[in-house]
């Protein structure tokens, strides 16, 4: 009994000086290794704030400024027609038409048969 107690001492003890050698290559001393000072590395100083400029208010009798002013005559064409600026409208589909005359039918608090009837005479005008 008391040789396996000094076995097993024997044992532990070897292994936790193993261990404690691995252990003790990995800790630092305060202050860094040998106990030099770290040097902290240089700090940047801030960018300089960016210039403040006031910008120009423009003049209401002023005339633009000679970039915006049309320099060149425009020229017609009597050959060719102008150009259509603007496009005929489509018309929704149906189903669009008939959610927009439930939607103004439950607005002005119609019951649900009238709106019925309201939304099947809006949407096919």
């Amino acid at each position: 009994m008391i040789v396996m107690k000094r076995t097993a001492f024997a044992i532990v003890l070897a292994l936790s000086v193993i261990v404690s050698g691995f252990a003790q290559a990995q800790v630092f001393p305060p202050g860094g290794v040998n106990n030099q000072p770290v040097i902290p590395f240089p700090v940047a100083p801030p960018p300089p704030p960016p210039p403040i400029v006031v910008p120009t208010v423009p003049q209401m009798n002023s005339p633009p400024p000679f970039a915006l002013q049309n320099t060149t005559p425009g020229y017609v064409t009597q050959d060719t027609p102008p150009k259509r600026v603007l496009k005929r409208e489509r018309r929704p589909s149906f189903s669009d038409r008939v959610a927009r005359c439930l939607d103004d039918g439950a607005a002005w608090g119609l019951n649900p048969n009238q709106r019925a009837a309201y939304s099947r005479q809006c949407a096919n005008q």
